[in-house]
């Protein structure tokens, strides 16, 4: 099974522990980092504490395997994280990275480091979405490899607003002509753009 924690050349990637709360607030504070993510921004340390315990607390490791927290390796405080959800037949890659540290490559190297893990694991395949007015985190998944497959709308939750997706997927076994087609036929909106 997976390690505990991953190195690159410029991070650790480990648990979260309870003594990153502070840094945890400062990640899932920030209204424009949280923009596209799927919770509301935490509004105090209090709700850091509620949050970290709901999904970092006693199931954490068993359930979350993959849930990782981007830490430079000159000072190990986590500014992000990378997580893939084995909960689900999605094998969904997410990730979240404080703004000031954006455009420097640092979620692709998490990425690339994570992955390696993945197929060592033998987890199958990943997919990742992400909102077409967030293109950028689109370009984040094809430096990862990863493949534009469809697009779909859906009435996001807990926010509960109407966006539309994109899916992006990468085969990590052998078997390159797999699709994930559950979004797809969940949405009654479902399409496939011809200009990503």
């Amino acid at each position: 099974m997976h390690t505990l924690a991953l190195q690159t050349q410029r991070l650790i990637l480990r648990r979260f522990i309870e003594n990153d709360l502070n840094a945890l607030y400062k990640i899932f504070s920030d209204k424009e980092v949280n923009t596209f993510l799927p919770w509301f921004p935490l509004k105090s340390i209090e709700e850091a504490k509620t949050f970290y315990q709901k999904h970092f607390g006693n199931s954490y490791s068993q359930n979350h395997p993959y849930h990782y927290a981007i830490c430079l390796n000159k000072d190990d405080e986590p500014i992000g994280y990378v997580h893939v959800d084995t909960t689900s037949d999605s094998y969904d890659f997410g990730y979240g990275l404080r703004k000031e540290f954006w455009r420097k490559g640092i979620v692709t190297e998490a990425g690339m480091a994570v992955i390696k893990q993945l197929k060592t694991d033998g987890i199958p395949y990943i997919t990742a979405t992400h909102d077409v007015k967030n293109p950028r985190s689109g370009e984040v998944m094809k430096r990862l490899g990863m493949k534009y497959q469809y697009s779909y709308e859906e009435q996001w939750q807990p926010k509960n607003f109407l966006v539309t997706f994109r899916m992006y997927q990468l085969n990590l076994d052998e078997n390159d002509s797999r699709i994930y087609k559950k979004y797809w036929n969940h949405s009654a909106v479902h399409f496939i753009e011809t200009d990503i």
